[in-house]
């Protein structure tokens, strides 16, 4: 007995000590943040119970209180420092040394690897440096193609579905979701998956990773239906025990997630192959036969951003391993696919809610195209100032990214406080862009409050729903040309009205601001 005895408290003593530096580390640390405004915004229990909607809606109230613009919360004992005040912001975005991903951002590698999205130092630096050229404008216009042929799918797949009850309003977001995948296969991977005509294993498979599992990992709410069931990855964030990788990779939700990823994986890859192979058969010729496969991987008509970076690849001294390739395309299938999807969504959504505004589109529309069918052109498009203006706007209200999180890796003063090294910092769109005493009336809805002597005296850091700085969205250009081609092809057939407003509309996700609920619209054929 007093054998066992002594071997416990040994085993005690050993842990004590060997959290000692850990608990030692959490108390400076505390210490150094003491200053920082620290609302009341309860356990990490009462999170996980919240849904996505009320769990924004109490960082939005919080914002609402908290003048500073700064405040903290704590993720079980590790402190998350909340910054929205656009002066604030302004230490952080621009710099250079401070673009490290919050620790958050790991739970995302499985999938992404070390792409732009995840990796920091001298490999993003390097990794950005090589991709940059394949977004350049003249490739855009490439892709411009691609995105009106999936854009004309797409009405006709509309057409269907309101042809099917005439009069009842439709749940636009499926619709524009399979048109963002069908658009962002092809132009990433020159791979047409029919996505808004027949659903296949890599689509669903897509559709399981960033529908379910980007919010299904991190809150699991118990207020929404399955299919917007947040994901994987989210559950994961709100649950320290599923950090645990054994562990997380034990239970059915880790097993799910590690099944999709084999599959997204191996089809990337299978991608990659095909086409490194078609390229040394033909000396970089790219001009393939049509297969008779699920994908249509060989059909080819432009070059897609995998050609592009295998073209930038091949000129660079340091080029990227498959792996490496592999983690680059996936990341700009994320990246590109549900974020569009969902700033067509809101912008949709906000149309039909502020009619006179759709008004004011309807008359630019028809002063740009008067009576023509035909697919725009990039001429035409940049010709719709005020639809920028609106695209604009839904994304100050609607931010497709509501917020970004970095782990600070030098010191940051702003103005009385110390944000300590090592620290991790949420950078908060959504409550930067509706803050009250940046945008007053943060909810109407405004398109010319970015009329340029509206803007002239704004904080640059007040509206950044691509980011800013070094590490700000390399394919801002692509997702906002996509938006008009799609927005102005839906425009130019329909009129829409909104079922919910602005105030009612549930929403929610923190890595991507999806509806929580359908986004019912009714069509009127335009007139």
């Amino acid at each position: 007995m007093d054998l066992i005895f002594l071997t416990l408290c040994t085993l005690c003593i050993v842990v004590i000590f060997a959290f000692l530096p850990k608990l030692h580390h959490y108390y400076v640390i505390r210490q150094k943040l003491k200053s920082l405004p620290t609302p009341v915004i309860g356990s990490i229990f009462k999170l996980m119970r919240l849904s996505d909607y009320e769990r924004l809606k109490l960082f939005l109230t919080i914002m609402e209180n908290c003048k500073e613009g700064i405040f903290i919360q704590y993720i079980g004992a590790t402190p998350n420092i909340n910054i929205f005040k656009p002066e604030y912001l302004e230490h952080i975005f621009p710099s250079t040394v401070n673009i490290t991903k919050g620790d958050f951002y790991d739970m995302l590698k499985p999938w992404l690897g070390n792409g732009l999205l995840t990796s920091t130092d001298e490999q993003w630096f390097h990794d950005r440096k090589l991709i940059g050229p394949t977004f350049h404008f003249n490739i855009l216009d490439q892709f411009a193609g691609i995105m009106f042929e999936k854009a004309e799918i797409l009405t006709k797949c509309l057409q269907k579905e309101i042809e099917k009850e005439p009069g009842k309003a439709v749940n636009i977001f499926p619709f524009i979701i399979n048109a963002a995948l069908d658009i962002i296969c092809e132009t990433a991977m020159g791979v047409d998956v029919h996505a808004q005509e027949v659903v296949t294993k890599y689509t669903s498979t897509v559709h399981l990773l960033v529908f379910k599992i980007l919010i299904l990992l991190l809150y699991c709410p118990t207020s929404f239906s399955n299919r917007v069931a947040s994901s994987l990855i989210m559950k994961r964030l709100f649950r320290p025990w599923y950090w645990i990788e054994w562990l997380f990779y034990s239970v059915p939700t880790g097993k799910q997630f590690k099944s999709s990823l084999d599959i997204l994986h191996g089809f990337t890859k299978e991608v990659i192959n095909k086409r490194k192979i078609e390229r040394q058969s033909q000396n970089g010729h790219m001009e393939f036969e049509n297969e008779d496969n699920e994908f249509n991987i060989g059909k080819r008509k432009r070059q897609a951003f995998l050609d592009l970076l295998l073209d930038q690849n091949a000129k660079s001294d340091t080029p990227l391993t498959d792996d490496e390739l592999r983690a680059q395309v996936d990341t700009f299938m994320f990246e590109g696919h549900d974020t569009t999807a969902v700033a067509i969504t809101w912008t949709l959504f906000l149309l039909g809610d502020n009619l006179e505004h759709q008004a004011k589109v309807h008359e630019e529309l028809e002063e740009v195209f008067g009576a023509s069918e035909t697919s725009a052109s990039i001429k035409e498009l940049s010709k719709l100032k005020y639809l920028d203006r609106v695209i604009k706007e839904t994304l100050r209200i609607f931010p497709s990214v509501p917020m970004i999180s970095r782990t600070l890796t030098e010191d940051v003063k702003i103005d009385n406080y110390i944000l300590p090294k090592g620290v991790m910092i949420t950078l908060a769109i959504l409550l930067t862009h509706r803050n009250s005493m940046v945008w007053p009336d943060p909810l109407k809805f405004d398109p010319d409050r970015f009329l340029p002597e509206n803007s002239k005296n704004r904080n640059p850091y007040a509206y950044v729903p691509f980011s800013a700085g070094p590490r700000n969205c390399i394919g801002q250009k692509f997702a906002q040309l996509e938006e008009k081609i799609v927005l102005t092809t839906i425009l130019r057939k329909w009129r829409v009205k909104s079922v919910k407003s602005v105030d009612t509309i549930k929403f929610g996700g923190s890595l991507i601001l999806r509806p929580s609920e359908d986004v019912l619209l009714h069509f009127t054929p335009k007139k």
